[in-house]
């Protein structure tokens, strides 16, 4: 046996013998996910069981160093782990802004201290994050954040206010950026700093959407002391690790187009639709529609993992995390859709039991702000048009 076949066994072994049995199987609602945090919720024992032998293992952040928490593992290695999670159906053992966007700026951009104290409590889901980035006044433009930190010698007193900060209701602390020169230029004078959300001066109100719920908080700012450790990175440099960051947040954002579903599409249109007289479902049109879609995810899920080496080798170009977070928001919408067409009448329902309190058109409206978070779409293309295609005038 090779090196990456003795690999494959020893870690086939593991997750079969490590696997809760409640974790397998697509997640049934939201309440599955696995957050972490000081103040988890954990829908079953074997859930936190799973983040906690997983968080040990490393695994929940297999490619980061073993001296920050993580896995160690090769990219070759993480995906073989990746194809045996699959095959046991296994979920998450953990969803983490610190794993998925954070940690890969610390990593970048962090102290040796800040690594060693935030790191390894990332990969154990011991400290959940939110991110303070957009603003009432600096959506799209969020160079233009106006959240002023006065400088205390020590320590800064951090003023202003935060918008779509998704799930700093739930947060332990959040990374955000703050104004630390006002006469500079607004690309400049940003610093990129860590503070806890249970500080004195921080408060969360959550914003409903038009579906009824929303991850999403307006976050304020009132006399919140940020000590000077906390920096990340270049003091009125922030805006480079906020760069950094957003490629992972667009490629994160972007990864939700790989088609996943509780059931098949197939099998959900059918139940509805019904059957014709050979067994397929009864809408040559809509089981085009299907077939095209889970073509195209299947060829989305190629391009991440061959972005995913790109960046490992450092050969990726900065600006394709833009075209996976645009095709990726796309095909995420597409999947509602046809979920919504698959339903048929019973998935306009929106309150009882028996449709789950209208999960399939509450999410399917939740899907419309895709092309908003993270940058929009709009956004996206122009970066897509001047950086990767290189098109006059743009």
């Amino acid at each position: 046996m090779t090196d990456l076949e003795t690999f494959r066994a020893e870690t086939r072994a593991w997750l079969e013998a490590n696997c809760p049995a409640e974790c397998r199987g697509p997640g049934g609602s939201e309440e599955d996910a696995i957050w972490g945090g000081r103040n988890a919720v954990f829908r079953t024992p074997g859930h936190k069981l799973w983040m906690e032998r997983m968080g040990a293992k490393g695994w929940t952040a297999p490619e980061w160093p073993v001296e920050y928490g993580g896995g160690g593992l090769t990219r070759e290695e993480a995906k073989v782990l990746a194809s045996e999670l699959r095959r046991i159906k296994a979920q998450p053992a953990l969803n983490s802004f610190g794993i998925w966007m954070l940690g890969p700026a610390l990593l970048q951009f962090g102290s040796e201290e800040q690594k060693k104290r935030f790191l390894p409590e990332i990969v154990r889901g011991e400290i959940r994050w939110c991110q303070g980035y957009s603003e009432p006044g600096a959506g799209s433009d969020l160079a233009g954040l106006q959240t002023r930190a006065e400088d205390k010698g020590d320590h800064w007193i951090v003023n202003g206010q935060k918008v779509w900060t998704s799930y700093a209701d739930k947060a332990d602390w959040i990374f955000c950026l703050v104004r630390t020169d006002a006469e500079a230029p607004k690309h400049l004078g940003i610093s990129f700093v860590l503070f806890d959300m249970a500080t004195r001066g921080v408060s969360t109100k959550p914003i409903t959407l038009i579906s009824g719920k929303s991850p999403f908080c307006e976050t304020f700012f009132d006399d919140v002391r940020v000590e000077k450790e906390n920096l990340v990175g270049t003091l009125n440099r922030g805006w480079d690790v906020a760069k950094y960051l957003l490629a992972h947040e667009r490629t994160m954002i972007g990864a939700m187009g790989e088609v996943r579903s509780a059931r098949p599409l197939g099998q959900v249109a059918t139940d509805s639709i019904g059957a014709d007289e050979e067994g397929r479902l009864d809408d040559a049109m809509l089981r085009a529609r299907i077939a095209e879609l889970e073509v195209d995810g299947a060829a989305f899920r190629l391009a991440l993992e061959r972005v995913g080496d790109q960046v490992k080798a450092g050969q990726a170009h900065p600006a394709i995390a833009s075209m996976l977070k645009y095709y990726g928001s796309e095909l995420n919408k597409r999947r509602h859709e046809l979920l919504m067409a698959a339903g048929g009448a019973d998935a306009l329902e929106w309150e009882s039991e028996r449709s789950n309190h209208g999960g399939a058109a509450r999410d399917w409206l939740r899907t419309k702000a895709n092309s908003i978070e993270g940058g929009t779409s709009e956004i996206q293309l122009n970066i897509i048009a001047k950086h990767l295609l290189q098109l006059p005038g743009a």
